[in-house]
């Protein structure tokens, strides 16, 4: 994996970005890849904010993988920052090259550099195929989420 860069995303980079998270059954029922308009503003509120990382993994010239590190400072655990990892998708041609552990290594690596305590991350119910991948880096599930679609 030596031809791999993992790197902010640039806005020419955003159609392949949705392509990625569109790429599965709940993607393809939330995104919609023939509109870019909301992406590409939701790209330049990212991209100003120093908090928010929005990565993508490149393979000459190809995206192949795409992941977010959030970062959220808090008062709880002793003013903690926590770094939050959404939306980690990679390339079916890739699926089972490490590209994944990469991600998420370069992701934790980051968060620890930078400061954080505490790296959490959310899946669906549904992925457990995810669930079990996560569980092999070292994450536990530990709490149960709740959200409520506004």
């Amino acid at each position: 994996m030596t031809d791999l860069e993992i790197r902010p995303a640039r806005r020419e980079d955003i159609a392949a970005v949705v392509a990625l998270l569109a790429d599965d059954p709940l993607g393809a029922q939330r995104e919609s890849p023939d509109d870019l308009t909301p992406y590409l503003a939701a790209h330049e509120r990212l991209a100003d904010d120093p908090h928010q990382h929005l990565m993508v993994a490149v393979r000459g010239e190809r995206v192949v993988g795409t992941m977010q590190l959030t970062y959220i400072p808090g008062l709880s655990r002793r003013g903690a920052t926590r770094a939050v990892i959404e939306g980690v998708r990679v390339h079916g041609d890739e699926r089972g090259s490490g590209l994944g552990s990469r991600l998420i290594t370069w992701a934790v690596d980051t968060a620890r550099d930078d400061g954080c305590t505490l790296v959490q991350l959310t899946s669906d119910v549904s992925r457990t195929d995810a669930h079990r991948f996560y569980e092999r880096l070292g994450f536990a599930a530990t709490h149960v989420g709740f959200k409520l679609q506004l």
